[in-house]
């Protein structure tokens, strides 16, 4: 029996200087086919090649993946400042109605970190542009030496809700996680529910209210060594089985439905 599909949102590079590219982490498929027993598909995420109807289609749910480019201000009203960084608007164009479609049909989806902030703007909330230079912030970037093991090694507690989505999936109200974000949530948007925040208030986990399907996202990268790490591991794993139910049952009672 063929696996359900996972569209992974790619991010745009240039190779060596001149050659652009697709490209995405290696981690997010391993993560995908060995611990969400799905079939990773990296999608070039621009709308000149793809469009978001046809990736509904194609793909029975989805992996908003990090990227250096953030989501441009514009998109929830604001003016883009250097502090803001790099733009991906193809990206934006892509992801945002995605998630809208998603959250409305029930497909499931998992956010982390741009992905996280992604969803947040999509529902109408707002992002600062560098968390770190905020009263009482910690930095939560990326430390820019050292191994990749030290790099995505863990970091900070993220304390979830008591009884909460989280709580239940990973069994603890407090779980370590690394941290490699510039931005974070700002104000709200409707519908997302903050279930989990770091030690200085930033939002880490959340989910959309009353939402038909998984929408569980988060700040951090649960992708690395997703199949040894203790919280990766089920978060992972809740998403493939939420995967397969729409490829099963969910996509043909939606058909119905419309």
């Amino acid at each position: 029996m063929s696996r359900p599909v996972v569209g992974i949102i790619g991010n745009s590079y240039i190779l060596n200087d001149e050659y652009p590219t697709h490209a995405g982490g290696t981690m997010n498929s391993d993560a995908v086919a060995n611990v969400s027993n799905c079939l990773p598909l990296l999608i070039p995420s621009d709308p000149r090649y793809v469009s978001v109807e046809e990736l509904l289609e194609v793909c029975d749910g989805f992996l908003l993946t990090g990227g250096r480019p953030n989501v441009h201000p514009e998109e929830y009203g604001e003016d883009a400042t250097d502090a803001h960084g790099e733009f991906d608007r193809a990206r934006d164009a892509i992801t945002l109605p995605l998630v809208r479609a998603c959250v409305e049909r029930g497909q499931p989806f998992m956010g982390i970190c741009r992905g996280f902030q992604e969803v947040n703007v999509a529902m109408g909330g707002t992002l600062y542009p560098e968390i770190r230079d905020l009263p009482g912030r910690m930095n939560h970037r990326m430390p820019p030496d050292g191994t990749l093991e030290e790099k995505f090694a863990l970091r900070h507690v993220v304390t979830l809700s008591e009884d909460g989505v989280f709580h239940q999936l990973f069994g603890a109200t407090e779980v370590m996680t690394n941290t490699l974000h510039g931005q974070g949530i700002k104000t709200v948007g409707e519908r997302v529910v903050i279930d989990g925040y770091a030690p200085d208030g930033t939002p880490e986990a959340m989910y959309i209210q009353d939402a038909p399907g998984f929408t569980l996202s988060v700040q951090w990268h649960p992708e690395w060594d997703a199949i040894n790490d203790p919280v990766s591991r089920p978060l992972f794993q809740k998403f493939g089985q939420a995967v397969r139910t729409w490829a099963t049952c969910g996509r043909a009672a939606f058909r119905r439905i419309a």
